[in-house]
């Protein structure tokens, strides 16, 4: 194992993101199985939703309550406590008998889901300003992977062995991966020192005094709310006419957002050569391009599927810049800047997918885009604030 010192070598990275996708994929699994699942447990429909938000809810409150235990206790053991729980959680859903225990083993899934929020600040701190951007690149890659193949995979499994052996894979890959993060992780102690209380006030202290960390979270939680208005409002969109999708056909449109693992790897090269905030401009530029062209072309297939590239590889090459800019705040408050600026990222989310079917209701395909390029604009105007 390297000194505490040492950068991490391309197979560790390799192994990390692996781990990140691995991980970030439990959030996502219950997703195309909730039928299934509601079959089986009998279970009405209305109710279903529940089981996926309940893995959301779990990840919010471990971003808030666990993610800054980063800065202040050795992430290997964070990591470790939280396989351990992940495989719990796992194991748990596996045998679920009743929607309450479900939902139990679901909530602490999304909480050791934060494996990947310790995960991402642990490569920032162990790579030299020239090499955090592509080694977050490399990481982020997995988590774009993860997010966009859980489902495929899930899907399949449930198919041909039943919805309850996605947990049982998931319990498998949560001890595997726990048992190699445990091996390759370097030992580090944070230096700092401060009572856990202490620790979450500072939150929103390091929010009030750096101005990068604020103007980072508010651009990022605006394009993340357009990004998710998309998603919430695409099925609806192709489902009516000229398209008339099915569910099935509607999904693929998940195979085009992997557009986005090239906007991931590529924003790791362009935020060495032009800097974090230029970065994140540009690419603020593509995903307005990209809802410019859904709004011109919303009933034109190739269009929309060009529009999708253009929004998910402007979100994540947005992101990546974004996360380098996050973690070049404070070395010594990696994890709690992280838990700040995810927090913003995800109510962006949550109040995007809210308001995007709102939206969709009211003035259709073409007010989302407009309203989103609005919204956009605004993002791009408090990046480009000094």
């Amino acid at each position: 194992m390297p000194s505490s010192f040492s950068e991490l070598t391309k197979k560790q990275l390799f192994l990390l993101a692996c781990a990140v996708s691995a991980t970030a994929a439990n959030l996502y699994y219950t997703q195309p199985i909730l039928p299934l699942i509601g079959k089986s447990l009998g279970v009405k429909e209305s109710a279903l939703g529940t089981i996926p938000a309940l893995a959301q809810i779990g990840y919010a409150m471990a971003i808030i309550f666990i993610s800054p235990l980063g800065d202040v206790l050795a992430r290997r053991k964070i990591i470790a406590v939280l396989s351990v729980l992940l495989f719990i959680g796992a194991c748990i859903a596996s045998v679920s008998s009743h929607i309450v225990m479900l939902g139990v083993a679901c909530v602490l899934i999304g909480l050791s889901a934060n494996i990947t929020q310790q995960i991402i600040p642990l490569v920032a701190s162990m790579m030299s300003a020239d090499k955090k951007g592509p080694a977050i690149a490399t990481v982020m890659t997995g988590l774009t992977v993860g997010i966009l193949l859980s489902r495929t995979v899930s899907g399949a499994i449930a198919t041909h062995f039943g919805w309850r052996a996605v947990f049982v894979m998931s319990a498998l890959l949560a001890g595997i991966v726990g048992l190699m993060l445990y091996r390759i992780l370097p030992n580090r102690k944070p230096t700092l020192s401060m009572s856990y209380t202490a620790l979450l006030k500072s939150l929103l202290q390091l929010f009030n005094e750096h101005k990068t960390l604020r103007k980072a979270t508010y651009t990022g939680m605006i394009w993340f709310a357009a990004f998710n208005a998309l998603w919430a409002t695409l099925a609806l969109h192709v489902s009516e006419a000229p398209f008339y999708f099915n569910a099935q056909q509607a999904g693929m449109f998940g195979i085009v957002a992997l557009a986005g693992v090239a906007g991931a790897k590529l924003a790791g090269k362009w935020v060495n050569q032009v800097g974090a905030a230029q970065s994140v401009s540009f690419s603020i530029l593509v995903i307005i391009s990209g809802f410019a062209l859904s709004a011109f072309t919303q009933n034109i297939l190739w269009g929309l599927v060009a529009s999708i590239v253009l929004i998910d590889f402007g979100v994540f090459s947005a992101q990546v810049a974004n996360q380098v800019r996050v973690f070049s705040i404070d070395a010594q408050a990696q994890s709690r800047v992280n838990s700040v600026y995810m927090l913003g990222y995800y109510i962006g989310g949550a109040v995007g997918s809210s308001a995007g079917v709102k939206l969709y209701a009211q003035f259709g395909w073409n007010g989302v885009s407009a309203i989103a390029c609005v919204s956009l604009i605004t993002s791009l105007t408090i990046n480009r604030l000094k």
